[in-house]
């Protein structure tokens, strides 16, 4: 079949790759002018990390990932006040679980494309024709094109999902938090081998030590720190985060400080994407912007190659019987999904504490993972996936 997929980040280029590699011919398209930097770290683990081993992907990503030997909680005279060793992580996971940066994932499964895949740069769909048999496209600058099928991978803000669902209103879930991840170069102090996070009501603030002697800052809010609507533009967003951190002692003015210098500030609200359905006729979506699982899951982009894996597996099974391989795939994926975004709702009090009390409990709870059975029973229902990868002949 011929198949456009829009977004070429993790879920769109792992589609990507398994349709070519079933001889389809697959149409990528990417509104960014190349393949995406920036971001954040993530750690892949799970269905994720599974569906990469199968792609023969892992060794290269071993070379990609940031390593860690402590998760340090402070306070505001930075002295520790919970935290446990980056090891407890890898014993629940079996020794599967790899901390990567965003891009370097989607860059790393892009790269496997070779020239199978024609990709579109620095375009977006403008329209879609979608009559159930065919589906045409409209882009903004290049001619149209005819597709048997047609996927939105293009993330929490789908363009696709709008053009053929309706509005994000209507889709979208806020967790009541905002996000932001920025890169400083040369920034001190620097704990070459900890992750160091300080929060108090309502905020947090953390540091990665990442390649090229370059740290890489996270910080989260709840809503009520956000001053007005949401940004809309760089400069916006570089005074909400210095309005929401202000008065935060630590080492906050001195990374604050550092806004006016950033290039590619990551900022977003923390929102879910739920759905009564993943297709409408020959479009259907996966990823994101399917079911935004939200960053507080901890598995988005696992959950995004999986979604990604099934769908084309599916479609592999059917034989040119589409509407039978979507109904398949949404059937396959949707209860697992909907369960981790459940979980991830719960989480949202212990991400953002809003309270001293909530503080302190988060982080006396950072602090048992030290101890023997406290990693499975706080952390083992959010780590381990109740579900097997179907295989497929692909």
């Amino acid at each position: 079949m011929k198949i456009a997929i829009n977004g070429a980040g993790i879920a769109g280029a792992t589609l990507a790759y398994w349709l070519s590699k079933l001889g389809h011919e697959v149409l990528l398209i990417e509104k960014a002018a190349a393949v995406r930097t920036g971001g954040y770290i993530l750690n892949l683990w799970g269905l994720g990390y599974d569906v990469a081993e199968r792609m023969g992907l892992l060794p290269h990503l071993m070379g990609q990932k940031h390593h860690v030997d402590e998760l340090r909680m402070v306070d505001q005279k930075g002295r520790t006040c919970g935290g446990y060793p980056a090891q407890v992580l890898m014993r629940l996971t079996n020794n599967r679980l790899m901390a990567l940066a965003r891009s370097d994932i989607a860059a790393s499964i892009y790269a496997l494309l070779d020239d199978r895949v024609e990709t579109i740069f620095d375009d977006s769909i403008a329209a879609i024709d979608d009559d159930g048999q065919r589906v045409r496209i409209r882009f903004e600058h290049a001619a149209p094109r005819e597709v048997d099928l047609l996927v939105g991978a293009d993330g929490l803000h789908s363009r696709v999902r709008e053009l053929a669902f309706g509005p994000e209103s209507k889709f979208e879930y806020p967790l009541g938090c905002q996000v932001a991840a920025f890169e400083v170069e040369s920034y001190r102090p620097r704990d070459q081998l900890v992750s160091v996070m300080h929060g108090v009501p309502g905020r947090y603030v953390s540091r990665f030590p990442i390649r090229d002697d370059k740290t890489l800052f996270f910080l989260a809010f709840r809503d009520e720190y956000l001053a007005g609507a949401s940004p809309s533009n760089e400069a916006e967003r570089k005074l909400a985060l210095t309005t929401a951190f202000a008065d935060l002692d630590w080492e906050c003015p001195q990374i604050i400080s550092a806004l006016p210098d950033v290039r590619n500030l990551y900022f977003d609200k923390i929102s879910q994407i739920r759905m009564h359905s993943w297709t409408q006729g020959r479009t259907t979506l996966v990823g994101d912007a399917a079911a935004c699982p939200s960053l507080i899951a901890g598995e988005g982009a696992g959950l995004a190659m999986a979604e990604a894996y099934v769908l084309a597996g599916e479609i592999h099974d059917g034989r040119g019987d589409c509407t039978a391989a979507l109904s398949r795939y949404e059937n396959r994926m949707k209860a697992f999904v909907l369960g981790k975004q459940k979980r991830a709702t719960s989480l949202v009090s212990s991400f953002v504490p809003q309270s001293r009390f909530g503080v302190a409990a988060r982080n006396f709870g950072t602090s048992l993972m030290k101890l023997p059975v406290f990693p499975e029973i706080l952390m083992g229902r959010y780590l381990h996936d109740d579900i097997k990868l179907p295989d497929y002949a692909m």
